[in-house]
């Protein structure tokens, strides 16, 4: 398979190989160039909206009584799809607390990275899974999925106010934020491990691109304003406070908008330089 991709790339005329790539991620589309969050939000519809929520909420609750295996955007899988660097980072930072694994996982919607990685934090004696979220997903995450090991918070003070996290995770989150650098100041002066990045955008240009995403309404209508960050601004900003252990490409890798913009999805795990 990888042999007859090596071809297609090599000789596919390259707008071909870029409508290949752009369409590759289930209709998922991205695209413009914005100047301002104000002005991509003026063309997306969000992702508060209260349907895209009750089809979140009915696949986790599968996931949960064990009727589906995984679930991601309120799309229910028969297998889990895991996301091994992440899942990798979680029990180093285990290992290196005799067991201990206390998650602050900021945008993790309904517990969706708890419950796909449940099989292996079972074999850990102590886990503490924390999910920061907008408060209606909090509302319907402490009605009808919070359990002993899984909470729900709306804001980050509000979480450490209830438990001391030893590691960050940012899934698929930060490139949604109209302020997503604040957020990062934030969580940086917390005393934890590590942090944990993964499926977020990047490209190899100077500086920051604001996008919108358009999610098929095979999975729900909804369109997103979407940061693709510049890899050498994000990681000069990182810097002064984490020290970089690992990076990888994530499962949705190399993409192109629709006006032929080059950006990837990566992941990274970062030791605190406290």
């Amino acid at each position: 398979m990888n042999f007859l991709k090596n071809v297609a790339h090599d000789w596919l005329p390259p707008a071909l190989v870029r409508r290949v790539q752009y369409s590759r991620r289930g209709g998922i589309r991205f695209e413009g160039d914005f100047p301002s969050w104000e002005e991509a939000g003026s063309h997306s519809t969000g992702y508060d909206a209260d349907d895209i929520l009750a089809k979140v909420l009915n696949a986790t609750l599968k996931v949960s009584r064990g009727e589906a295996a995984f679930e991601r955007d309120s799309v229910l899988f028969d297998q889990v799809e895991y996301a091994w660097p992440a899942l990798s980072g979680l029990l180093w930072v285990a290992a290196r607390n005799s067991g201990r694994l206390n998650v602050l996982d900021f945008g993790g919607a309904l517990g969706s990275s708890y419950f796909q990685n449940r099989k292996f934090l079972q074999t850990l004696p102590d886990v503490c899974w924390n999910v920061v979220e907008q408060a209606h997903y909090v509302e319907a995450g402490r009605t009808n999925i919070q359990s002993e090991h899984l909470r729900f918070f709306n804001s980050i003070e509000e979480c450490l106010l209830f438990t001391r996290p030893n590691v960050i995770l940012l899934s698929s989150v930060l490139q949604y934020l109209k302020a997503p650098f604040d957020i990062l100041e934030t969580l940086s002066s917390i005393d934890v491990d590590a942090m944990i990045i993964d499926r977020t955008p990047f490209s190899t240009n100077r500086n920051n691109r604001l996008m919108i995403q358009r999610v098929p309404p095979s999975i729900y209508t909804a369109t997103y304003p979407m940061w693709v960050f510049s890899q050498s601004h994000f990681m000069k900003m990182l810097s002064a406070h984490w020290h970089l252990i690992a990076s990888n490409l994530s499962p949705e890798g190399h993409v192109y908008s629709k006006n032929g913009f080059n950006f990837s999805f990566q992941g990274m795990l970062l030791e605190s330089r406290r």
